[in-house]
């Protein structure tokens, strides 16, 4: 679940409030409609197009942007920094999963868990940020039974709803499964809007996936990503082999493309940086806050603007010196190299920074928080813009990364699996 607890996020959302406190006093709540399989916003149509996160909100506005999404928890600086940048959110009500121990039957948990959701809706129902509140997210994940889950989503919609009638239902599944979108739709009339995580290829079918069980109304992507790690090839120890931040770029192109003008609405997977197997593998920004070529797709797609027009550096090829044509090594404890082709489309003096990590043993399921592996100091032992050497380690598995930054906010990531025998 991202974080929004940062500093950069703070002063976003203290710079905010001053701006908000400049708005004329009747701002009023937008008029959120369902018109067929479409979503209007005062009248007019509204395309859902942004990004799930806690990245700068100006800056995603930029891009030609409309929403950006959270998860749970208090939406109330999200919801007036977004208001601030001209964004609407998609308000996330973590409605728990049976996977990691409720239990429906229990009235008393079902009660408290309304009751908090109830809090949050009188309170920020009339926001002029709010676009719709989100019922729950994956929450029929990893299950060999599901049945409790749909009157578990409805049950809190149909709240909700009469809360709020004034902002649709969003109720978000891992994917359409083969029933999962008819059971929906049969068990909880209540939401209005289908929600899909959805990653890779996926994405060009998912819409026809979810007619053909029967959903009639808007569809959004409410997680987009270029690659899942559930999908991606694997080193023979079981590291799936990650995109670099170039091929993510090339493939979110190309799924933008298939969503616009008239498909589904798109919220990308994720507006700031998240360990999932690395760091950088589902992220859209590096740790340390800079953009990468996920924003010109972004920004290509939606009619926006990167930061100054820049461009994010490219990584043509990061490979393994003595084996180039294998995505990745087993070396002996004398170590080996890689070699890196990369380059900068403004002209830009890239900065290069290599660093060798653990393959990490914390995998998550379902967005579960991972811990980041262990860097190990001093395992570079030579490394600039053409690549690197890496010695000294234990024996063990591990990955070898590299960042590349413009020094005007951009930047390229790229890694590859090896182990030391």
């Amino acid at each position: 679940m991202p974080r929004l607890d940062r500093p950069g996020f703070r002063r976003a959302v203290l710079l905010a409030g001053l701006l908000l406190a400049l708005l004329p006093e009747n701002v009023q709540a937008a008029e959120v409609t369902i018109d067929g399989t479409q979503l209007r916003v005062d009248g007019s149509p509204f395309r859902v197009r942004g990004a799930a996160g806690d990245g700068p909100l100006p800056e995603l506005a930029a891009l030609g942007a409309t929403t950006v999404r959270n998860y749970g928890g208090d939406p109330g600086a999200l919801l007036d920094a977004a208001q601030a940048a001209g964004l609407k959110v998609i308000v996330g009500l973590w409605v728990e999963h049976p996977r990691r121990g409720v239990d429906y039957a229990d009235r008393a948990f079902v009660e408290r868990q309304l009751a908090a959701f109830r809090v949050i809706v009188e309170r920020y129902r009339t926001h002029p940020a709010l676009l719709m509140w989100g019922i729950g997210n994956e929450v029929e994940s990893e299950l060999a039974d599901t049945s409790a889950v749909w009157p578990a989503l409805e049950e809190v919609a149909a709240m909700v709803k009469r809360l709020d009638p004034a902002h649709p239902t969003i109720a978000v599944l891992a994917e359409t499964g083969t029933d999962k979108v008819a059971r929906l739709k049969a068990a909880a009339p209540h939401i209005d809007v289908l929600g899909i995580n959805t990653y890779g290829d996926a994405v060009y079918s998912v819409e026809a996936r979810a007619r053909d069980q029967g959903w009639t109304g808007p569809i959004v992507i409410t997680e987009l990503g270029a690659l899942g790690q559930w999908q991606a090839a694997t080193a023979p120890w079981g590291a799936p082999f990650e995109l670099t931040s170039t091929q993510r770029a090339i493939q979110l192109r190309r799924y933008l493309a298939a969503l616009e003008p008239n498909g589904p609405g798109a919220i990308l997977f994720l507006w700031g940086d998240k360990q999932e197997v690395t760091p950088t593998w589902h992220s859209l920004r590096l740790p340390t806050g800079e953009w990468t070529e996920a924003s010109e797709s972004m920004a290509e797609a939606w009619g926006g603007r990167t930061p100054d027009g820049n461009h994010a550096p490219r990584i043509a090829a990061l490979r393994f010196r003595d084996t180039e044509s294998a995505p990745f090594a087993s070396w002996p404890a004398t170590g080996g190299a890689v070699v890196l082709e990369a380059n900068d489309p403004d002209g830009d003096a890239l900065q290069t920074r290599w660093y060798v990590m653990s393959e990490s043993t914390d995998r998550g399921v379902a967005g579960d928080a991972e811990r980041r592996p262990q860097i190990h100091e001093g395992a570079v032992v030579e490394g600039d813009s053409r690549g690197a050497r890496i010695a000294g380690l234990p024996p063990g598995r591990y990955r070898i990364f590299v960042d590349l930054r413009d020094g005007r906010g951009a930047a390229a990531s790229a890694n590859l699996p090896f182990e030391i025998r």
